[in-house]
């Protein structure tokens, strides 16, 4: 009896330990007023939906917070790096949604470079206060799935990541507008998932 007892313990353990590890790491909470910027390639922009249907204005009604949205088609990562310090002083943002590197997968650039990109634009936001959650771009390809780069960038720098939704979007033909995509309906999911994260990771 005392043997099955601290097995089951164990399991409970094994459990709480599991479920405490698959949260993401928490961020300060967003104050009312709070701003956020969502930045970059198309898929930040809303390619594919039309005005307001993008993720970030998407967000912006479910948060109660104002989002920026700073999206710009067909940029690649070392183009975001130096465009990200202006707009970073022009918004003054309290959390950037990170979500770039796209193109660079697209043009089969080298991607340790966007890795390199991606943690120096975590870096600026960081240093100018702002809180930063990284959304994950599938890599091009029949089977569809989050690049790892950003796995490993999250685990690096301790950022909330939402990996997984992109992929699932651009995986349903219902839910995108091309192969690289997603439509209205699409850009929701995005939304939602991200307000999943921030809530998850305290900041709403």
């Amino acid at each position: 009896m005392a043997d099955m007892i601290h097995r089951l313990l164990t399991l409970l353990l094994a459990v709480v330990l599991l479920v405490g590890c698959s949260r993401p790491p928490e961020i300060p909470r967003l104050s009312s007023d709070a701003v956020i910027l969502a930045f970059g390639d198309s898929l930040t922009r809303g390619t594919g939906a039309g005005d307001g249907e993008g993720f970030a204005e998407i967000l912006a009604v479910s948060s109660g917070r104002d989002v920026v949205n700073a999206g710009v088609p067909g940029e690649e990562s070392d183009a975001g790096l130096a465009r990200l310090p202006g707009v970073l002083d022009t918004v003054q943002p309290d959390l950037v949604i990170l979500g770039h590197g796209g193109n660079d997968m697209l043009r089969r650039r080298d991607l340790e470079q966007t890795k390199s990109n991606l943690r120096q634009m975590v870096m600026l936001a960081r240093e100018r206060g702002a809180s930063v959650v990284l959304l994950g771009i599938p890599k091009p390809g029949l089977f569809l799935g989050t690049h790892p780069l950003y796995r490993e960038l999250a685990d690096e720098l301790a950022l909330p990541l939402e990996d997984a939704v992109l992929a699932d979007v651009l995986a349903d033909r219902e839910l995108k507008a091309d192969q690289i995509h997603p439509n209205a309906a699409g850009y929701r999911q995005v939304a939602e998932a991200m307000h999943r994260l921030l809530t998850d990771a305290g900041a709403l």
